[in-house]
């Protein structure tokens, strides 16, 4: 856990399980993509940094939650580093409790402000600030959070930050995360046509073809739409469908549970209605979801 993986010519990976991305210049200049989970993991890149006497540049977060930033503050703090993150990542890395908040609908419970949902705020610039690295590009992966990005290095190495999840991942948990069904699909179609030496998932193992694993990404979503569809044949409220979710993938629901399958659910829900394959009525006080009515 933590090694150094060589994915290119200038181009490397922490292996942990959120992926770290190095690019590295000739003059020892070091670009880190994402930041880890906590301030442990901002340690161990500084030891790998001084072992190969490279000097951390700057910070670029493909998107903000915890597991990507939670290095941030320690190593803006030892090196005093830019970081860099892309629209509304940006308010979500400069004040986390945004994250817990949005996940529970609401101020989020002593249960919900730890480190997995709760990462320490960091300075943030825009990726189009001037001083961004210019040697990398920035590809907009937007699904799976509001304005996630990948990134691509001179050596044609792509960071895929959370676009993609391993199949062993969806096999265990059945619904990864996603904030917007319609266009993660449309960023999975992207990565599919997509060409690169390397790809570096964050949560996937590096290869030089993901077309595979993104097909397979995008057959979880429509089957757990799928499944959303036969619970509302009758008429249900959202606690009775992601009792019906849980029970039926075999998870077990605690506070993260919680909001993290019931925030997606709920995404799935409003997609599901905005594409007209539910429908929503207000009943006894309860907001109901069901098959939409059929017309003659």
């Amino acid at each position: 856990m933590y090694e150094l993986v060589q994915a290119g010519p200038s181009s490397y990976y922490i292996n942990c399980p959120a992926k770290m991305g190095l690019f590295v210049k000739e003059n020892g200049e070091a670009y880190l993509i994402d930041s880890g989970n906590d301030k442990e993991a901002g340690k161990k890149v500084l030891k790998h940094l001084a072992q190969k006497g490279w000097t951390l540049k700057a910070i670029v977060n493909t998107h903000s939650n915890a597991d990507h930033i939670g290095g941030n503050r320690y190593l803006q703090q030892q090196t005093g580093c830019p970081i860099f993150a892309n629209g509304m990542e940006i308010a979500f890395t400069q004040y986390p409790i945004l994250e817990s908040s949005f996940l529970y609908g609401g101020y989020p419970c002593k249960d919900l402000r730890h480190k997995f949902l709760l990462a320490a705020g960091s300075d943030v610039l825009p990726v189009t600030d001037p001083s961004f690295p210019s040697e990398l590009e920035i590809i907009p992966l937007p699904g799976h959070f509001f304005d996630m990005i990948g990134i691509r290095t001179p050596d044609d190495t792509v960071f895929l930050a959370d676009c993609v999840s391993s199949r062993a991942t969806l096999e265990k948990y059945q619904v990864a995360f996603l904030y917007d069904v319609e266009q993660y699909l449309q960023t999975l179609d992207r990565v599919e046509s997509m060409q690169a030496r390397m790809f570096v998932p964050a949560h996937a193992d590096a290869a030089e073809d993901v077309r595979e694993l993104a097909a397979f990404n995008r057959e979880k979503v429509r089957e757990i739409a799928a499944q959303l569809a036969a619970f509302c044949r009758e008429p249900l409220c959202f606690e009775e469908i992601l009792q019906k979710v849980f029970t039926t993938y075999g998870l077990t629901m605690n506070f993260e549970q919680y909001v993290l399958v019931g925030s997606t659910i709920r995404s799935y829900l409003s997609w599901l209605k905005d594409t007209g394959k539910l429908a929503a009525v207000f009943q006894d006080n309860r907001l109901l979801w069901m098959a939409p009515a059929v017309n003659h």
